[in-house]
């Protein structure tokens, strides 16, 4: 008589253990030598679902008794949802792609932070945050890390930042192999501190124009293609002149480049600068400033309709410049200027009524305000406005203006590539290319990434929060490539992947099995696995760690 069961074999290959789910049926066969008891398999259920093998071996169970099996299947097995799991495999499918898994190891801080590579791309906060996200996600289940707390998430940030340095190198030759790029684009930011007591925190020139707010500043280096490479933070009062040097060593040292050039703007590489890359063999190519092009325009050695053609090159003392003159830019900073103007006109005129309404109103307090107005709109230089027996006049100057109007739109890039190395349009096209950069820096400051607020002290922590968001912006890359065709935003599609949730199965009120079943995604959902070639899971290995954060919020709110 044949009996059916189900048997789990494990099998250990690599240094894994791999579990097999088989149907099996035990015989007796008959010889010459008497019987012997055999077995063969079936069906090979391992990639089924949970909830079928479940209802496979309760169907073997009682078999020689329906009634009993259809009481138990109607009444006492129930599924109730589980964790997230759409999100997390997907980034994590991305993340493999990337070979961020191999590069950050497998070691508890390195899984800690491929998590924290995925939480700062489905929810942005801090540490805390994204161990309450854990709660909620197949953390456990998909990277295999057991329990942990926000206390374990800070000190993998302290390894981070010691590993980063041969992480970027891990990195740099896993994404370009023997064909490393020999062109690099740099560029600095800066992020305000809410708090006064980070270690690289200090008082700078603060882009976001955040007054009375510590900052640190930000340098980040690209491949020609915006791919980051590399990132680096310094003190919040370095100047992005300052950090170019260590950009170079990265480049050089770490990365092993011979031949490179690197893209910065007008206020990133200057003489000094160029002195270091020329020192360590590299080429640039930059822009020069406003002043400057007045300054070779009034020697003589540009010539200003030069700047009316679609490109024009000229060369002095070795060094190429190409000139260009954008009439769209021309004819945005027009308008902008004389919509300032213009407002400083109307507030003029506003003055002025109220000192004829209030005989009494201080007019020294009036001209004040529309001073104010002129510095801070930035058009103090093309105007003057006077106070003469209490009527505020507001004079345009029409020679300054003539003479700014002169180069609106025009720009002259800088480079010491020979023109057999670059061509006059391929140096213009590079330079242009730091808007992959600028874009980099919007993502990851203030947009899907949100770099601020930082929720870190340590000097340490702070460099690892960085580098996490550097790493994050990777994996968006790849997203932002693959659901370019489809009618949303990364941040909707992640979203929406996070409502794909394991299903649990329960018979009387037990846990059954250590496998979660995941149902088959929606349409909508698909859409998005499809698009980026990766197979969504049907179930997965159930994971009895536990997250939980050390801090409370009940005993942490102040009662009313």
């Amino acid at each position: 008589m044949a009996i059916m069961y189900i048997e789990r074999v494990k099998s250990r290959q690599g240094g894994k253990v791999y579990t097999q789910i088989l149907l099996r049926e035990s015989y007796r066969e008959r010889g010459e030598n008497g019987s012997k008891v055999k077995k063969r398999t079936l069906l090979n259920l391992t990639k089924y679902p949970e909830a079928v093998i479940q209802a496979i071996v309760l169907a073997l169970k009682h078999k020689d008794n329906p009634q009993e099996l259809e009481h138990l299947l109607g009444s006492s097995v129930k599924q109730k949802q589980g964790r997230s799991v759409g999100a997390v495999w997907v980034l994590l499918h991305l993340c493999r792609k990337l070979g961020l898994d191999a590069i950050v190891g497998t070691s508890r801080n390195g899984l800690l932070c491929l998590w924290m590579i995925m939480a700062r791309l489905i929810e942005q906060g801090s540490r805390l945050s994204a161990v309450r996200l854990a709660e909620e996600h197949a953390v456990g289940e998909l990277l295999g890390v057991d329990s942990f707390t926000e206390d374990d998430l800070y000190q993998a940030l302290d390894w981070l930042c010691e590993q980063q340095d041969a992480m970027e190198q891990k990195l740099f030759r896993h994404t370009f192999g023997d064909h490393a790029p020999t062109l690099f684009l740099y560029d600095v930011t800066s992020s305000y501190l809410e708090g006064d007591h980070n270690e690289l925190g200090d008082w700078g020139y603060n882009r976001d124009k955040k007054r009375g707010k510590k900052q640190i500043v930000i340098g980040l280096l690209c491949s020609d293609d915006g791919t980051p490479v590399s990132v680096r933070v310094f003190q919040g009062n370095t100047t992005g002149l300052k950090t170019f040097g260590a950009q170079i060593e990265t480049t050089a040292r770490h990365f092993g480049c011979q031949r490179v050039t690197m893209v910065g703007d007008r206020g990133m590489i200057k003489s000094a600068q160029v002195e270091e890359l020329q020192s360590a063999g590299f080429h640039y190519i930059t822009a020069i400033t406003k002043p400057q092009i007045r300054a070779m325009l009034n020697s003589g050695v540009l010539q200003l309709g030069l700047f009316d053609r679609d490109l024009c090159e000229i060369e002095q003392h070795g060094v190429r410049y190409i000139l260009r003159r954008n009439p769209i830019r021309a004819a945005e900073l027009a308008a902008s200027r004389e919509q300032r103007i213009r407002a400083v006109q109307v507030l003029a005129r506003e003055q002025n009524r109220y000192l004829a309404e209030h005989p009494r109103a201080d007019e020294a307090i009036a001209i004040r305000k529309v001073w104010e107005k002129e510095a801070r709109l930035g058009v103090d230089e093309c105007i003057k406005a006077t106070c003469t027996n209490r009527t505020i006049t507001v004079q345009v100057n029409e020679a300054y203006l003539a003479e700014v109007e002169e180069l609106d739109g025009c720009y002259a890039i800088k480079t010491d590539l020979p023109a057999e190395a670059a061509s006059m349009k391929t140096v213009h096209d590079r330079y242009k290319d730091l808007i992959q950069v600028e874009q980099a820096f919007r993502t990851c400051k203030t947009g899907h990434l949100e770099v601020r607020p930082i929720y870190v002290r340590k000097e340490s922590r702070t460099r690892g929060h960085v580098f996490v968001v550097m790493l994050a912006y990777l994996v968006r890359q790849k997203l932002a490539a693959a659901w370019r065709d489809l009618d949303l935003t990364v941040e909707e599609g992640l979203k929406k992947l996070t409502s794909l949730c394991a299903m649990e199965q329960e018979i009387d009120g037990q846990q059954t099995g250590g496998v979660l079943s995941v149902p088959k995604p929606r349409p909508s959902l698909a859409a998005l696995f499809s698009a980026l070639a990766i197979t969504p899971p049907s179930a997965l290995p159930r994971s009895h760690g536990h997250v939980a954060s050390r801090k409370k919020l009940p005993t942490r709110r102040k009662e009313k």
